[in-house]
């Protein structure tokens, strides 16, 4: 039996993987599903599934009685539905904590790009302007306010780091009174439309779920300085992009740097590429090749352990 499957992975190879099971005397089959379907077809016998973009819900759960566990490639499950897995009886499994300081990084390096303007001179430049006033108004990072959506892991380890580099840090969060999450103690909690009106740069690291859906709206960006910017490296589906296309193209926002969009990879004809306020990277937050190869062991071992009856590190439900 194929307890263990990767039904779809885009990385180059699973060495990490293959390492932590050839140890464990087991052999995992690599497959490259594109749909529920081929799922279904090739995956009978799976009691686990390590899963990349393929959607999971009751159409896989419903066909697949023997899958009892799914552990998802990444920090954000949005592709699985819980409650569904919850209903059928099957684990669900991430793994949370294998590049946050990855993403936190990339959330500051679009900080920077957009505050100092550094792809619109690197254009300038290569254009034969040579002139600093294009960027004009330029305010001082040390006296902005940054507001951060969002204090888990991600958002902590952003709020963190640029500390140092501002006035202040304020922060919103839907689960802010869970009292087995610890925040750190300079950071100001606010109301969501004071994070809104107040923040110089806010930077989006909250995962996509009912509550975040398209949160940022036109009536939310509205309520923001049009000296701002708006940074995203969580999921796209949380920002409302026909809204923000409005936003940029109106000045109501000052900029925005995004490496998530809500259809991905973004489309060649999408309005907001024709912006030169809008800053996109292809959802490359998460990868450094230590983060790459830590992710995937991780996997591997939480596989492991849900087929040795062992509790797993990362459940994301209750089953």
């Amino acid at each position: 039996m194929d307890e263990i499957i990767i039904c779809d992975l885009d990385h180059k190879n699973i060495d990490p993987e293959t390492e932590v099971f050839s140890k464990a005397g087991i052999t995992v089959k690599r497959l490259n599903c594109k749909t529920q379907r081929e799922v279904i077809e090739n995956c009978k016998n799976a009691v686990v599934l390590l899963n990349q973009y393929v959607k999971m819900d009751k159409v896989i759960f419903k066909a697949l009685p023997n899958l009892k566990c799914v552990i998802r490639y990444g920090v954000g499950y949005d592709n699985i539905n819980v409650n569904d897995a919850t209903a059928y009886g099957v684990q669900v499994c991430n793994v949370p904590d294998y590049g946050t300081g990855e993403v936190a990084d990339l959330a500051i390096a679009h900080m920077m790009n957009l505050t100092r303007r550094i792809s619109l001179h690197n254009s300038l430049v290569r254009e034969g302007v040579w002139d600093y006033r294009k960027s004009i108004p330029v305010k001082r990072l040390s006296e902005s306010t940054i507001g951060v959506f969002g204090v888990g892991r991600i958002g902590t380890s952003f709020a963190n780091k640029v500390k140092a580099l501002c006035k202040e840090v304020i922060a919103y969060d839907v689960e802010s009174n869970k009292k087995d999450r610890n925040f750190p103690d300079f950071v100001k909690f606010v109301s969501f439309e004071e994070l809104l009106s107040r923040s110089d740069i806010l930077s989006i690291h909250s995962p996509l779920n009912e509550q975040t859906y398209h949160i940022f709206n036109e009536k939310t960006l509205s309520l923001m300085k049009p000296s701002s910017y708006l940074i995203n490296v969580s999921r796209g589906g949380i920002i409302d992009e026909d809204a923000l296309f409005n936003a940029l193209k109106e000045k109501k926002i000052a900029g925005a740097g995004i490496d998530v969009v809500e259809k991905e990879p973004l489309q060649n004809d999408c309005p907001l590429l024709t912006l030169d306020n809008f800053i996109i990277t292809p959802h490359v937050a998460w990868y450094s090749e230590q983060a790459s190869i830590d992710m995937k062991r991780k996997v591997a071992e939480e596989s492991l352990r849900f087929i040795r009856g062992e509790k797993v590190k990362n459940p994301i439900n209750k089953v």
